[in-house]
């Protein structure tokens, strides 16, 4: 059994059945995803447009792509109708222009909405409170080709324990308050994603229940 076979095998003995694990292959190369594949991961997460495309085209059918990365506008229609998932949507201009083009293409658009507790400015995402103005405006109603599945974020990035389960957990509490809002209008308003491998127990203590694991299932990446 390969290396990332028995990562694979790892993490499915540790993670509870309700938590969703997505391989974060970005950066390695189409014959490591089929190891996983072959180990029975169909969730991979990808985080650059060309390079996603590339291995969609080549894989199997029946992979589920997470797009994780920061997606530009004028690279959205090139992965309408090839996700599962967009997991990255980080402004309404964004969520506005994958509708469109959604609805365009003709499917339905899954997402998550992302957003930005980190101490890190580098990173993307709505504020908090720009999140909750969002949802208080209504405008999600009008969308017609998207699902606002739920929310994405990362902790800052650093040692203390205690800021990342505190980031952790701003998000869990914003996720709550939309889901308590708006259940009725967001029927598929369930997903959670938080955790990487160096945080994802934190994270799903604090609620996720979608972890994006990269090295601790690949190995340190080829740059």
């Amino acid at each position: 059994m390969s290396a990332i076979a028995q990562n694979i095998r790892k993490f499915r003995q540790i993670v509870p059945p309700g938590v969703e694990i997505v391989a974060v292959s970005k950066f390695h190369p189409a014959s490591m995803i089929m190891e996983a594949y072959e180990a029975g991961q169909r969730n991979f997460g990808e985080s650059r447009v060309q390079e996603f495309v590339e291995k969609e085209r080549e894989l199997p059918k029946d992979i589920r792509w997470h797009f994780i990365g920061h997606l530009q506008t004028n690279k959205v229609k090139a992965v309408i109708g090839k996700t599962s998932l967009i997991e990255s949507v980080d402004s309404e201009r964004l969520l506005e222009l994958i509708d469109r083009e959604s609805e365009k293409a003709g499917v339905i658009t899954n997402v998550l909405l992302q957003v930005h507790v980190a101490a890190e400015e580098a990173k993307f995402g709505f504020f908090p409170e720009e999140l909750k103005a969002y949802f208080e405006s209504g405008k999600f109603v009008g969308l017609k080709a998207t699902k606002i599945c739920g929310l994405m974020g990362m902790a800052t990035n650093t040692d203390d324990v205690e800021r990342i389960r505190n980031d952790f957990s701003r998000i869990h509490t914003l996720f709550e308050e939309v889901r308590s809002l708006y259940s009725e209008q967001l029927p598929e308003f369930t997903k959670l994603s938080m955790g990487m491998s160096g945080d994802w127990e934190i994270a799903m203590e604090e609620g996720s229940n979608i972890v994006r694991i990269g090295s601790a299932i690949f190995g340190e990446r080829n740059y």
